[in-house]
């Protein structure tokens, strides 16, 4: 079984058409994250993973076309390789965290083995002029990490870094500026504020790109483009690895459509040593 074929991308795909409830997308959500696990697991067990009711997930199995959870564990049973679920390591709280964040980024991986979504994604925000990158609350060091190195080879990149009345202003100037498209990061909890200003967006006439933490997120309905890496949640804080790392690819396939990325960076590098920038 190929990357492109793995129990994750399957569930992703089992759930594709369908319109989920909140407490629906948390439960595909957790599903899609312990992919392997789930067909071993019971109704109460994928309750207690997700945070849900059991007879929730109850009606989510028949909300996909199922009679219940057991038909659906059977169907994941057939199209999943057995594999025993790992008996529980002695590794602490830590290493379980840290753990959780080499998954995610396995899983990442296999999503960006079908690279045509970020490459699609890199080109709408290249030739956005300027380019508004949003990020509140959570995704906030996201979205400055992204619009930093940006700075370097886009010619016009505005963070939108804080909610407020202004937010609504910002697009609208960008858009007056020239702006077709907005990139986003999107992470939990979901500021309410996020999502209306992406629908405003998007009625403004922008293009949204969204790196989000799940397809299921609550933004997936006002985003173009959505480009999905899970978070972790073991900690008393999510640790957002993967999103961090699907932003510097989507960096990477922005400067593929940037014909002059290269120059930029050249000329930076040429005038920090000028200044002395950076201690060697």
């Amino acid at each position: 079984m190929g990357v492109t074929d793995s129990p994750a991308t399957r569930l992703q795909a089992l759930f594709e058409g369908h319109r989920l409830t909140p407490t629906q997308r948390r439960i595909a959500h957790s599903m899609v994250r312990r992919a392997a696990d789930v067909p071993f697991l019971s109704s109460v067990e994928l309750a207690e993973l997700a945070g849900v009711s059991q007879p929730s997930v109850t009606r989510f199995a028949v909300a996909l076309g199922f009679d219940g959870y057991p038909d659906l564990r059977r169907h994941l049973r057939e199209v999943t390789p057995a594999e025993p679920v790992p008996e529980p390591g002695t590794a602490n709280e830590y290493q379980q965290a840290v753990e959780a964040e080499i998954e995610n980024l396995r899983h990442l991986a296999e999503v960006l083995a079908d690279p045509r979504p970020v490459r699609r994604a890199g080109r709408l925000l290249a030739a956005s002029r300027p380019l508004p990158v949003l990020g509140l609350r959570a995704a906030a060091a996201q979205a400055q990490g992204f619009a930093y190195f940006a700075a370097k080879v886009h010619p016009d990149v505005r963070l939108l870094g804080e909610g407020g009345t202004m937010l609504h202003d910002r697009i609208d100037g960008a858009v007056r500026a020239g702006a077709s498209a907005l990139l986003c990061f999107a992470l939990p909890r979901h500021p309410r504020e996020v999502v209306d200003t992406l629908a405003y967006a998007k009625e403004a006439g922008l293009t949204v790109v969204t790196v989000a933490d799940s397809a299921f997120a609550p933004v997936a309905k006002v985003t173009d483009v959505l480009l999905p890496a899970a978070v972790g949640t073991g900690l008393a804080f999510d640790t957002a690895c993967a999103p961090m790392l699907l932003g510097r690819v989507l960096l990477e396939a922005m400067c593929d459509d940037l014909p002059d990325a290269q120059a930029r960076l050249e000329e930076f590098d040429a005038h920090a040593a000028a200044r002395g920038l950076f201690a060697e």
